[in-house]
Formats: structure tokens, sequence, C-alpha cells
């Protein structure tokens, strides 16, 4: 039950936090809450509200989608972020979910970017355009203009450029050890953030060993053996314990980079890069209320490396637990707690290794296998095309279909996405396929797959026939785990809310994230976002 005592008479709030943990499912906070210091996790856990039943009510639950929907309140269909990249059917080429071509990155030269950036310079400019929605961001500059503060930082771009919506002031995220921004956000970086880069305390990780903080013993009773079955072997790191964190090489390269992104010490440098940005953004000390967006990356990264049964993940909950605790701190002596909001969330889960997992057994999806059923069934249906000439476009677990290829033979879209859906179907591997047809007729509401699919479909943005792959099979050809299905285990993440407004105790009841925005603006005094779908929760 959540108490209400003291709710009314909080004082308002100079600074709303928003911490997003990348693959946060809400069973970390019970599996390893016995481990938390009492600075971190457990301070947010036992001081605010805890929604022990917070679930995405859309069924592509990637990175881009969840962060788009945490601080907007809506779904795909409507703020148009529907993947974290998807095809341009103008183009035909894949997009980035916040590529934006006339804003460079500012703080790295493209060719510190490694080759595939570097083959295409003119795709690494980065900005909210693609983005459809207000946020509650949006709202304190409507409200606050210069006087508010919209500050996000994330060890992605997606995560800190749609956290802060079209009107953030600021967001800075990490490329190779380096936090940068675009010049959607200013023409160079502040000093302070040159002055940090300067510091290069990712080049300062080169050769460290990570081992885990609490005797072995303890991660095996709570997770398991350290090596288990599907666990990936990259990065130059082993299936087990320790680690060390050079990415194989003698010296530092786009390998280490890799290895340091898994490792928890891209977690330390992120967390030290929030405090320093408190005090030198002065955040919660401005005339409005302004808005500290966070995004933790490496709980995702080491994720679907070693599955959330592995050593690796609890080692990085403990350790990303005690940043979380150094951060708090340092609001509490700069801005002071009880003038802040804290929400705690992710954009996703992730399932468990279909290997041997403890909630159920899958599988590895081969998409050349589908690919192969998909043109064998087309062929079929239609005559094969000429030589050199395809029927369809695979754009992550979904088909675009070629007009080109269709005008050949006469066939409509319509037509054509019917013969997908039922090859696919047939395939062991797939639990449902929807065309756009069916899709768009659907309506975005209940609990069905068919409506969580509609919920992640953007009408101009989406594809023409979209799988939904059986429980536990996944998109990973040998090793690791992943997550962008409507499953529980994907679905199910943790919130909390915590601070000044926010009662005390434990909700039990089933809410979405979707809810969030529409709780945290009347919190800070703001409108709800214009277009948000969710409820306020208290």
């Amino acid at each position: 039950m959540i108490s209400l005592a003291g709710a009314a008479d909080a004082i308002p709030p100079k600074l709303a936090v928003v911490i997003s943990v990348d693959q946060l499912r809400a069973d970390y906070l019970v599996r390893f809450r016995p481990y938390f210091g009492e600075g971190g996790f457990k301070r947010l856990l036992e001081g605010g509200t805890e929604f022990r039943n917070a679930r995405y009510r859309h069924a592509i639950t990637q990175t881009a989608p969840g962060h788009a929907q945490m601080l907007s309140g809506v779904f795909a269909n409507v703020h148009g972020i529907i993947g974290n990249e998807w095809l341009d059917r103008t183009s035909w080429e894949q997009v980035n979910s916040v590529e934006d071509r006339d804003s460079p990155l500012v703080g790295i030269a493209p060719a510190e970017l490694g080759p595939v950036q570097a083959k295409a310079q003119e795709k690494t400019g980065r900005s909210p355009k693609n983005l459809l929605a207000a946020t509650v961001g949006d709202q304190l500059k409507l409200r606050d203009g210069a006087k508010a503060k919209v500050f996000t930082v994330s060890n992605k771009d997606r995560s800190a450029i749609l956290l802060g919506g079209q009107r953030g002031d600021a967001a800075y995220w990490d490329e190779n050890g380096k936090f940068v921004t675009s010049r959607h956000y200013r023409a160079a970086l502040p000093a302070w953030v040159v002055a940090f880069n300067a510091e290069k305390k990712a080049e300062a990780a080169f050769g460290r060993v990570w081992e885990r903080v609490l005797a072995p013993a303890v991660y095996e009773t709570v997770q398991g053996p350290d090596d288990a079955a599907g666990e990936t072997v990259d990065f130059g790191f082993t299936r087990v314990f320790p680690k060390t964190v050079n990415g194989g090489t003698a010296a530092v390269s786009p390998k280490f980079f890799t290895a340091y992104e898994n490792s928890p010490f891209s977690t330390e440098a992120l967390g030290e890069f929030v405090q320093r940005a408190v005090v030198e953004e002065r955040l919660g000390r401005h005339e409005g209320t302004d808005l500290l967006g966070v995004s933790f990356s490496q709980i995702d990264a080491i994720g679907h490396s070693y599955g959330p049964d592995s050593h690796e993940v609890m080692d990085s909950m403990l350790r990303l637990d005690r940043v979380l605790a150094a951060i708090l701190e340092r609001l509490d002596r700069e801005v002071g707690l009880a003038r802040c909001v804290v929400v705690l969330t992710a954009d996703h889960g992730v399932a468990p290794l279909p290997e041997g997992s403890r909630e159920g057994r899958g599988g590895r999806i081969k998409v050349a296998e589908l690919d192969a059923a998909v043109q064998q069934a087309l062929d079929g249906a239609f005559g094969a095309l000429p030589k050199g000439e395809t029927w369809f476009a695979r754009d992550n677990l979904s088909y675009h279909l070629r007009p080109g290829a269709l005008a050949a033979r006469s066939v409509s879209a319509k037509d054509a996405g019917v013969v997908v859906k039922t090859a696919l179907r047939a395939t062991p591997v797939v639990a449902e396929a929807y065309t756009r047809e069916e899709i768009l007729a659907a309506e975005p509401a209940g609990d069905s797959v068919l409506a969580m699919v509609r919920r992640s479909y953007h009408a101009e943005r989406g594809r023409d026939v979209i799988i939904v792959p059986k429980p536990y099979f996944m998109v990973k050809p040998s090793s690791g785990s992943t997550h962008a299905t409507p499953y529980d285990y994907d679905t199910h993440v943790a919130l909390v809310f915590f601070g000044a407004g926010v009662p005390q105790g434990v909700q039990e009841g089933r809410v979405g994230i979707d809810d969030l925005a529409p709780t945290l603006a009347p919190l800070l005094g703001v409108k709800v976002p214009p277009l948000a779908q969710g409820r306020k929760l208290f």
C-alpha cells in the first residue's frame, strides 16, 4: 500500500532526475536487493514508491522506443521511434533513430569513430528530429524557458537525445571514451567537458582487471555457475572472471573501447560525468525547475553477452549501485534530495540464454532460413524474379516488400504480404506474423499481442510484415541474449518514484511506463505532454 503521509507538504522540486538503467529487469531489484548498499537502489526503494508490476505495453522493446516513451507518455505509433534503426522506404537505407546529417558531432573527429562511421561521415550527425512527440522536458522549457535547464547524458547517443526531447539544452554521450554532443545543441564543448575528456578516464581503464566485488560463492548462490552455456566470448573477455579490460590487444584500440563499454568502468566514468555536470551546470539551482536525464547502458551491453542469470550482470548491478549512491549523495549536497524528484526505470528487459535458462527454453533464429522461406513462398506464388532482383528487404525481424519487384509481377503489396505472413507462420520459430493492413486495422488498446504490435507501429515508418518470435527464441546466432519482444522478460521493468511530492510505499497493481510522464509532470507543476496516453499514478 502507498502511504500519502507527508506528500501534501513536500517542498516544491527544483530538479527532476530521471535515471534509466538500460535492460533493468524488475526482478533485478528483488534478486540483488540483499547485496545493495544503503545509499543507492535501497535509498530509492525504501524512501519512495516502488511499482513492482510496471510494464511496457508495446511489442518492439528496444532502447530507442523505450527512451522515447519514458518522458513523452506515448507509443511509437505516435512518437515515431519504431526501433533503434529502421529502413527508410524512400531511400532504402537504414536510418538511425537519432540520425541527422545536418547536426554533425561536436567533440570528436569522424576519423576517431572507427572504420564504419569514417566511411559514412555524413551519417554521424545526431539530433531528436525523428522524435514526433513532446516530452516532460519540452513542457518545462515551454513554461520556464531559459530559467530551466534540460540536461541529459548516457553511454548511448539515442538514450541521451530521446530523454531530452526537442527542446533539451544539452545531450552528451560516450564515443570511444569521450563525451560528445552534436551541432544541434552547441557548436563547441563547454570548457568543463573538454577538461573532463582530457582526463582520459577510458584509457585509464586499459588493462584493469574486472573482478567480482563479493565472494564468488555469493554469485553462485544467486545466479548459478559463472561459466554457463550460451555466454559470449568476445572483447578479449573469457566466459568467467576475472576479465582484463584491454580488448585482447596490446594497446588502446577500437577493440579496447568495445571491451570498456562492456565493463563497469564505463559506468563509473558516466557517474563521475553526471556529478561534474550537477556542479558545473548548476542543475537544481536555476529559477525554474531543471531536468537531469541519465541512462546507464553497460547493464545492457553485458546482458547481451552473458544473459540475466550471469555473474557479470549481478556484479555490474552491484557496482552500479555504488555509482548511483555517489550521484544521490552529490545531489543531496548540491541541491537537497528533498527538493528533487527522482525516477528510476528502464527501457526494456532481456531474455534468458536459450541454452539452459531457469525460465524456459527456446532457440536461436537463423534469419537466412526465414529469408529463404519467404523467397520460396513468393517465387511459388508469383513466379521467380529475374536474376539480381529481390522481392524484399529484411529490417530487423520484419520485411519490406520492394515496389519494383511487385510491379514487375503485377502483384499488390497486400497480396504479397499475406504470402509472406503465411510462410513465416509455418516456420518453427515464429509465433505470429502480421501484415501492414492487419496492424493498421487493429485498435491500439488492450493486452493482446496484436495491440502491442499496433502500438509499436508507425504508419509512415512501419514495415510490410512484422514477426513476433516464439518465447525464448532470438536472433543471436551462436551466443548471448537479446530483447525486442512483447513477452514478460522484455516488458517487465523497474519503476520507482522518489522525492518531493512522492508518497512512500509499494504498489503491486499493474501500471505502464507510459504512465511515467503523466505522473512526473504534475509533480513538477507543468502540463502533461499533449499527446500523452498514460495516467497519473498518484
